[in-house]
């Protein structure tokens, strides 16, 4: 049956944004649930498709508990540490303020966790701020009222660093962050593999993806599944951070699976791609909420199949940073000209690294070679932040399996500059096999939605406005565009540009699902698979009709 044509019942308002999710409950931990029926009035046809096998839908990934579960704490709550009263950040931006910042943070970390407030003022910073430890939050008095204004960048500060595919192409210009939240070790093993030349892998299993040991084998599970058998549950706890490591076969059936399976897939040549293929195994960082017997419950459903063939285990991983955060302030690099493509020296704004459950939120990121990203991270929440100055390369970037993520009313401002010859603006970027993250409620006046290659999967934009200016990115030896589940849910193009907005026609068993009435000019791309890519297209034309409004919120609201 053809959806897009099918008349939209009822006329419910949006869903409102609904509280922290509960513990999940004891129901959730056998296999294949069924949500009660959806709220009164939600009568969109496609939307009471979803809600009738939500996490299983071939479409439409179950997105409802992307982000940080555990939150922003309240001002007050936990020790607090006064960075300028103990220990001498000077407002006024005539001294540098990075060491005593630094030393507070360590502090902070050192007694288990803590909150470094910076009042009111514009702080100089000198080198990059770190976060190395749990449940450490940076916190100022607001993004308009506390300022850290950096003057070095990256590539002055720690040195040159290279793609470890080769190319003169700077690793700076995607990843790495002025303010660095990423777990001590991991940190100093990162800096100290650049300072070498030795380009390192960046993820949950170190430089050389050696830094894991097994668990337990996994028995062959479904995608949706909460719950999994393992073969000895020994090793784990209730409570535990655990990677969920799937590796592909020679047939690379794993990747045709991550694609949505099928002749395109299967005819797709795979062999030769480096790039993607250094990217598995699959490597998903996931919470053990309970064990019964050799039952597993994960505190979100698989992601996908759990087969034989794949070599499914449960492994360590390099200890994670939980619980951690920077809130309420501006970090604004001198104003420079932004670097030709590729070429960038390292003004970037915020980056998380290895991190679960950590947040960022009231942030504005000035004048920045890359904005606000994520590396290897999960479950991790970026609200009420935004990108303003010169023009950025990534203003939001998440990639090397990023997962689980929510960015959330989010701004791309004007540039407040013309655009300089050779530079390139992307946008709202994911790449890298980075899957379920979602983008919620935002406002680009440029940019696009960045997928960058790598074969991102099952991600989510939903309740956006977008002047669609930017052009994507990613090398061909990085494999597809999108795997499958990709769903644009009530986008409201305000220049007419259909580029990686309209993504029926390119992106396999995916949904474009009510945006504006858009046409191909500036870039157009062929589909990576041949044959029927099983896309939808649905309330073409009509931004904004299709309800519920906010596709996260509305899942959000579900209950397992």
């Amino acid at each position: 049956m053809d959806i897009s044509r099918r008349t939209l019942l009822g006329s419910a308002t949006a869903v409102a944004a609904a509280a922290v999710l509960p513990a999940l409950p004891a129901s959730a931990a056998g296999r294949h649930h069924a949500l009660p029926a959806p709220v009164a009035g939600h009568g969109n046809a496609l939307w009471d498709e979803f809600t009738a096998r939500p996490f299983t839908h071939p479409q439409i990934p179950y997105i409802g508990r992307a982000g940080c579960r555990r939150g922003p704490r309240a001002a007050g709550e936990g020790p607090e540490i006064d960075a300028v009263r103990e220990y001498g950040a000077t407002p006024g931006g005539r001294k540098d303020s990075a060491p005593a910042l630094n030393r507070a943070l360590e502090a902070a970390g050192r007694r288990g966790g803590g909150t470094v407030t910076l009042p009111p003022g514009t702080f100089r910073i000198d080198d990059v701020i770190r976060i190395g430890h749990s449940n450490v939050v940076l916190r100022g008095a607001g993004s308009g009222r506390t300022k850290l204004l950096a003057t070095k960048h990256l590539t002055e500060l720690i040195g040159p660093y290279g793609s470890r595919y080769g190319g003169d192409k700077s690793a700076w210009s995607w990843t790495g962050g002025l303010i660095w939240l990423c777990p001590t070790a991991r940190y100093d093993s990162l800096v100290a593999a650049i300072r070498k030349k030795q380009w390192p892998f960046e993820g949950w299993t170190g430089n050389r993806r050696d830094e894991w040991r097994t668990l337990t084998a996994v028995r062959p599970a479904r995608r949706g599944d909460w719950t999994v058998q393992v073969a000895d549950t020994s090793r784990l706890r209730p409570g535990t951070l655990v990677l969920l490591r799937l590796a592909d076969d020679k047939d690379h059936t794993l990747l045709q699976h991550m694609a949505g399976g099928g002749p395109g897939p299967a005819s797709y040549t795979w062999d030769g791609r480096v790039k993607l293929n250094s990217f598995v195994p699959y490597e998903w960082p996931v919470r053990i909420v309970r064990i019964k017997g050799r039952e597993v419950t994960f505190e979100r459903p698989l992601p996908l199949d759990v087969r034989p063939e794949w070599d499914p285990r449960l492994t360590t991983h390099v200890p994670a940073l939980t619980g951690a955060g920077v809130e309420g302030l501006t970090i604004e690099a001198v104003e420079t000209p932004m670097s030709p493509h590729l070429q960038d020296k390292g003004y970037n704004g915020v980056l998380l690294q290895c991190a679960y459950d950590c947040w960022v939120r009231d942030v504005v990121a000035r004048h920045v070679d890359n904005g606000i990203g994520l590396t290897a991270s999960s479950s991790c929440t970026i609200s009420g932040t935004r990108i303003a100055g010169r023009g950025s390369h990534h203003p939001y970037f998440c990639r090397e399996g990023a997962h689980d993520n929510l960015f959330e009313d989010f701004v791309i401002e004007k540039r407040s500059v013309p655009e300089q010859p050779g530079t390139m603006l992307h946008g709202i970027n994911v790449e890298n096999l980075s899957s379920y993250n979602v983008w919620s409620r935002g406002r680009m006046e440029m940019g696009t939605f960045d997928s960058h290659r790598g074969m991102p999967f099952a991600n989510v934009r939903t309740d956006i406005v977008i002047n669609n200016t930017g052009r994507h990115g990613g090398d061909l030896r990085a494999g597809p565009l999108f795997g499958a589940r990709f769903t644009h849910w009530n986008v409201r193009v305000t220049n007419g540009r259909a580029g990686m907005v309209k993504i029926d026609g390119l992106a396999p068993y995916s949904v474009t699902a009510g945006i504006s009435e858009v046409r191909e000019f500036g870039q157009i791309d062929e589909p990576d698979f041949t044959g029927d890519l099983h896309s939808r297209l649905v309330a073409y034309g009509r931004p904004g009709s299709l309800r519920p409004r906010n596709l996260y919120e509305a899942q959000r609201r579900l209950r397992p």
